[in-house]
């Protein structure tokens, strides 16, 4: 899929390119011929209203301009010309073809292609003459111009399908990251759904095959709620993340205090702490208001004090604090863990990515910082993860209401 995506982009870009020389290329040769062509006829024109002159003395008052003749026809039908001497004068056979050809094409202006020459009809019938202008150095010019273009626009499709193919790597580049995250979610989700599966399954069949003791079917019972609870917390993570993409999800967005929110959002996990050997703290400052959604901004806390108690060691603090930071507000929480690389830290918000992939049996599928982000961009803030020497911080910052 990504190398066909890649192909079409460039296939699409040189199409569009090769348009683009070819109009921009056409009219360039269409202007300058038509400009060529209109500088000739108008010194055409010009000459042929002008009475027709023998002398080709340089102070003549009316001088034929440069590479214009005349052909005329004398009163016993013999022909003549004048002029500059572009073509051998003193052949009459090949003065009357160009005249008579001239005449019988019924026009007051044309080309003969054959001899390079555009004639223009004498406006003044009494004289019976032709003009003509050599422009076999115009259709030479044209034709060096056309040589040039063709090179101009081969030089150019070459280094736009150059430009095309890196344009198309990078551009596909965070589709191809995407693709193979999701590949890699896909064998994990499915990974963790069959674990659970199997042992819903097995307990299930446990419990209808012969007659196991009171103690026995408790047992399997709590297996498979547990076990059930596992799939539904996968289901609501990626169902979540759904509803973000597609703004389904209902927000009220109120002015909101986010100091008792903290507050509130704290008191469930210090007893999980307390089990997992953790000791929690908190620095809140007080009436800290914030514009936002109370249900996502709560949700948004436990996703981070979540994440705290997973990662930490055993033994260690985590803390959390709420401070005022000129326009904004800043929530922090502060864990002791495994040292974050710089790619962990550039990843860790990416969808599916975990750090730690032991950790999915522990109900970590590598949703939760993705779903803060999601949530942190539409309170229009921003959130960051810092890892030194052991000591993990993910920061909030929030505009103050």
């Amino acid at each position: 899929m990504i190398k066909r995506l890649r192909r079409n982009f460039i296939i699409v870009n040189m199409a569009i390119v090769t348009v683009m020389l070819a109009v921009i290329l056409g009219l360039v040769l269409f202007f300058t011929g038509s400009n060529m062509e209109r500088d000739s006829v108008q010194l055409l024109r010009t000459a042929s209203m002008r009475p027709m002159q023998h002398d080709m003395r340089d102070d003549a008052p009316h001088k034929m301009p440069p590479f214009v003749f005349t052909v005329y026809r004398t009163p016993t039908n013999e022909y003549a010309a004048m002029g500059s001497e572009v073509i051998d004068f003193s052949d009459s056979d090949l003065l009357s073809e160009i005249f008579n050809r001239a005449v019988g094409a019924k026009a007051e202006t044309g080309v003969l292609e054959e001899y390079s020459l555009r004639f223009q009809i004498s406006r003044e019938p009494m004289k019976n003459a032709v003009y003509f202008i050599d422009i076999s150095a115009e259709k030479e010019t044209l034709r060096q111009l056309t040589y040039t273009c063709i090179f101009i626009a081969v030089i150019s499709f070459g280094v736009f399908l150059i430009i095309s193919i890196i344009l198309a790597r990078w551009t596909v580049k965070p589709v191809e990251t995407a693709w193979e995250q999701q590949k890699q979610f896909v064998a994990d989700a499915s990974h963790e759904l069959k674990t659970p599966l199997t042992v819903i399954m097995t307990n299930g069949e446990m419990l209808l095959e012969g007659n196991p003791s009171p103690e026995k079917r408790t047992q399997f019972t709590g297996n498979i709620l547990i076990m059930a609870k596992q799939m539904r917390g996968l289901i609501e993570s990626l169902l979540e993340l759904a509803r973000s993409d597609n703004n389904s999800k209902e927000e009220v967005f109120a002015k909101t205090d986010f100091s008792s929110l903290v507050s509130e959002a704290l008191l469930p996990f210090e007893p999980l702490y307390f089990e997992k050997g953790l000791e929690l703290s908190a620095e809140i400052q007080e009436n800290i208001a914030v514009l936002g959604d109370s249900a996502s901004l709560l949700r948004l806390t436990d996703i981070l004090l979540d994440n705290a108690m997973k990662y930490s060691y055993p033994g260690t603090a985590v803390r959390v604090s709420l401070k005022r930071q000129r326009e904004c507000c800043i929530l922090s929480v502060e864990s002791h863990g495994d040292t974050l690389s710089g790619a962990d830290l550039k990843n860790i918000f990416k969808r599916f990515y975990r750090v730690d992939k032991a950790r999915s049996m522990n109900h970590s599928y590598g949703l939760g910082l993705p779903i803060a982000e999601s949530i942190v961009e539409k309170h229009k803030g921003k959130i960051r993860a810092e890892s030194v020497s052991g000591v993990n911080t993910f920061r909030v910052r929030l505009p103050l209401a």
